[in-house]
């Protein structure tokens, strides 16, 4: 069921709202689920509906937030900090991803980093599925982190302390963002081999080999773009000098129609600005930030309420509320659908009993003399089983019927439940992953071109990840 709708998202032959429908009902029929199958996919989406309600009040305040400005200054420093080479800017959005990170929730730190960077990716012109890929690498090694989730259902499934399982793990997420980081300066150099060196407008020129028009073998000039090939023909880079453009030919030359926030620095101008209300949005989206680190109040009411006062405050006149809320009904439904979507697979899956089989197959299938590496094949496991289920299903189905396999060879609880968290950062890919999803929608990227960039990258890293654990000791073998 799983393959098939991976084949189908990323070869492109149905929507991912589509696939989390149709694939899990049709396999779900075959499974038996009859006239079922309707009560397990509401019984899911009754519990992804809390989720569904964060996100979609989550798009709303931090779209209004872009929409009034309060990003731009922000947006400005981080171009002066890394300048305009692409190497800079996406090892940059690999690093600020893994600071926002450390509030242990991958909703905010998407939307906070679609936000910084997104802007600027089209401004200059990088394909924005590097900036989905990096994020969610950085994203997904944090993810490990004590307050994050999984770390405390493994402990909780195996009743254990989370800082016994974290805090050994500490060299292994260090190994796993050095990989990170360099994965991000690859990235970075191919964009910059494709793009250039880019200089904006007052930023000056490129002081090795200023770009203009008429000069070196090869230089034209198209909608204020201007390009200089250096060197002979075939073997030199390309410089491009942004000139004064237009939003219009700005969004011509990075095509930005799809993304959810893609005019937020494109323009300037743009009538919903909200100079003199930049103190009252700082000041409301601190108090946001702190509520929701606080864990005192639902994380989707706090959305509601900061929402509900920001446009109020912002936009006084009725029509002018109505029309930003309008504003941002595409990447809603987007995000929305897709995780209401996913209910349906996590319950077939659920209530088909499919988890349940899933764990006694794994579980039976360890041969006896393997009993001794099941901390290690539990790491292993955990690549692919946390991206085809969800952490509940994962922790606390599977992974206590390994721990208890393992125990009789001598494999101590909390080494299974350090080599378990080690899959973390290919779960985040999940489609399961509401986070992934918003990000991808924020972006307008397609899921099935996040998969081909972020999914070999992020097994890399996870198994760096395990490898740096057996090394270190963290993670025994018996």
């Amino acid at each position: 069921m799983v393959a098939t709708f991976m084949v189908l998202i990323m070869t492109k032959r149905m929507t991912p709202v589509l696939a989390l429908i149709i694939v899990p009902t049709v396999f779900g029929l075959f499974a038996g689920a009859g006239l079922g199958i309707g009560d397990m996919a509401l019984d899911a989406i009754g519990g992804l509906a809390p989720t569904a309600a964060l996100l979609m009040f989550a798009i709303i305040y931090f779209g209004l937030m872009i929409d009034v400005g309060l990003f731009d200054p922000l947006v400005r420093v981080i171009l002066r900090l890394v300048g305009h080479d692409p190497v800079k800017v996406v090892v940059g959005t690999a690093l600020l991803a893994a600071v926002i990170s450390l509030d242990g929730d991958g909703s905010t730190t998407f939307i906070v980093v679609t936000s910084a960077m997104l802007p600027i990716y089209l401004r200059l012109g990088l394909s924005p599925v590097v900036l989905t890929c990096v994020a969610g690498l950085a994203n997904g090694a944090m993810n490990i982190l004590p307050w994050g989730g999984p770390t405390a259902r493994a402990a909780a499934a195996l009743d254990l302390s989370p800082s016994d399982v974290f805090v050994p793990m500490v060299p292994s997420l260090l190994a796993g963002l050095a990989v990170i980081f360099a994965f991000s300066w690859h990235l970075g150099l191919l964009e910059r081999r494709r793009l250039g060196t880019i200089d904006l407008p007052g930023e000056g020129v490129n002081a090795a080999a200023p770009a203009g028009p008429g000069t070196g073998p090869g230089s034209g000039s198209v909608g204020g773009v201007e390009t200089r090939t250096t060197g002979p023909r075939g073997t030199g880079g390309t410089i491009t000098r942004l000139g004064p453009l237009s939003s219009a030919a700005i969004q011509t030359l990075v095509k930005p129609d799809d993304t959810a926030m893609a005019d937020s620095m494109l323009d300037p101008q743009r009538s919903t600005l909200r100079p003199r209300m930049f103190w009252f949005n700082l000041v409301l989206t601190a108090a946001v930030m702190v509520l929701l680190v606080a864990d005192v109040l639902p994380l989707a009411y706090v959305f509601m309420a900061g929402s509900a006062v920001a446009v109020i405050v912002n936009f006084p006149r009725v029509s002018d509320q109505a029309q930003r809320i309008v504003a941002h009904a595409p990447s809603i439904v987007g995000v929305v659908s897709m995780v209401l979507a996913a209910g349906v697979l996590i319950g077939v899956l659920e209530g088909t009993g499919m988890v349940d089989a899933m764990a006694a197959w794994v579980s039976g299938s360890i041969p006896d003399e393997l009993g001794a590496f099941s901390a290690v094949i539990t790491g292993l496991l955990s690549i692919p089983m946390t991206f085809f289920l969800s952490n509940d299903a994962f922790y606390f189905g599977i992974l206590p019927v390994l721990a208890e396999s393992a125990a009789a060879f001598g494999i101590d609880p909390v080494d299974m439940a350090r080599a378990s968290i080690t899959g973390q950062v290919v779960h985040m890919q999940s489609p399961l992953v509401p986070a992934i999803l918003l990000l991808i929608s924020l972006a307008g990227v397609n899921l099935g071109d996040h998969h081909k960039k972020v999914l070999w990258r992020a097994v890399v890293v996870a198994l760096v990840m395990l490898v740096v654990g057996i090394a270190v000791g963290s993670i025994g073998i018996g």
